[in-house]
């Protein structure tokens, strides 16, 4: 994640990480305004429990919200330092923006329904709901949201400030915690609206939202890191070399069950060149001992180059 301390003003990290701000922001407002509040749902957050308030006690969703936000951002700028939260200031200033504008514009009309049909009972336009199709969206927009603003070294505010707060201290991913947080928020629709598909929808959500948010924030895991035992290295080396066209590290151990002396190759590759690198050593070495383990992100010569994020 980016660290604001190393973003010097007007730098290419810095108008990068405000641009993640800006159209994370946006995102998050448009998943919330468009995609959330229709259908009654409240994946956690302040912004959850305020579509509940706007249905139950009609007043806008951005007032609602920013009421709750101002207190739990003091709380996050004196744990997670002033320049964290600027960050989440600006970061909760443009949501407030943002949904003013959406709500303020576009209304709460849903963007996926099955049709529409007249409502008896307000006399206006309702809509028949596809509440799957609506989730599975609304949680793809909220990741991919949420996932840039914390990338950038801010939050949404809210409940992310208190899933900041304990990811600083444990060694929990944020999207499970975000997870962990949301979730007892989302028990509130079904206390409000007494439907149980309500709080089922909206957890489905939250679940769809944490793997997108630890996806884009840790990308894909598309490397392998393997350590291969053999009494081949050379041959193993060789194959690396040559054909996979990779680098590595050779070690000298000991093993613990005949305590001989045994060689360790480290090496990270593709998935596609880790296929190709089992078969040579199938064929080189059928004894071997290989662990791969998955990486998230590689820096350095033949991989992504290395920064101060």
């Amino acid at each position: 994640m980016a660290s604001s301390n190393q973003e010097k003003i007007f730098s290419k990290e810095w108008f990068y990480a405000y641009a993640l701000i800006i159209f994370g922001s946006f995102l998050y407002a448009v998943g919330d305004v468009m995609f959330v509040n229709p259908y009654l749902l409240a994946p956690g957050g302040t912004y959850g429990l305020a579509n509940v308030f706007n249905t139950l006690w009609p007043w806008k969703i951005s007032y609602y919200a920013i009421c709750m936000d101002i207190p739990l951002l003091l709380i996050g700028t004196l744990i997670l330092g002033p320049k964290f939260g600027r960050k989440t200031v600006i970061s909760t200033v443009l949501i407030f923006v943002f949904v003013f504008i959406l709500e303020s514009t576009w209304g709460y009309a849903p963007v996926i329904h099955d049709g529409l049909i007249p409502d008896a009972a307000e006399g206006e336009l309702g809509f028949i709901p596809d509440y799957f199709l609506n989730t599975l969206i609304a949680g793809l927009i909220y990741g991919v949201a949420i996932g840039l603003i914390f990338k950038s070294g801010a939050t949404s505010g809210g409940s992310d400030i208190i899933s900041m707060i304990l990811n600083k201290y444990t060694k929990i991913s944020l999207g499970t915690l975000v997870m962990i947080v949301d979730s007892a928020i989302t028990l509130t629709t079904f206390v409000a609206f007494h439907q149980v598909r309500l709080p089922i929808y909206s957890i489905l959500l939250i679940a769809i939202e944490s793997k997108i948010i630890d996806l884009v924030i840790e990308g894909v895991k598309s490397y392998k890191t393997l350590f291969i035992i053999t009494d081949k290295e050379e041959e193993i080396r060789e194959a690396i070399i040559n054909d996979i066209k990779r680098g590595g590290t050779c070690f000298s151990g000991i093993g613990l069950y005949a305590g001989q002396e045994r060689k360790m190759i480290y090496t990270t590759v593709s998935r596609t060149e880790m296929i190709r690198l089992k078969t040579h050593i199938y064929h080189i070495d059928p004894n071997a001992f290989i662990n791969i383990i998955d990486s998230n992100e590689i820096m350095g010569q033949g991989f992504k180059q290395l920064t101060g994020e």
